[in-house]
């Protein structure tokens, strides 16, 4: 951490990229267990 850093918050735009990533995340992960359930039904 630098000393000219004004605090521990993080911009804007990397909170945002990271809900974005969070939530794709979320989304492939029960579409990957959505698609092994009906994998697993044929």
């Amino acid at each position: 951490m630098l000393w000219s850093d004004p605090s521990d918050e993080p911009p804007e735009e990397l909170r945002e990229a990271q809900l974005m990533l969070r939530r794709a995340g979320i989304v492939l992960a029960v579409g990957m267990v959505l698609l092994f359930l009906v994998l697993g039904v044929h």
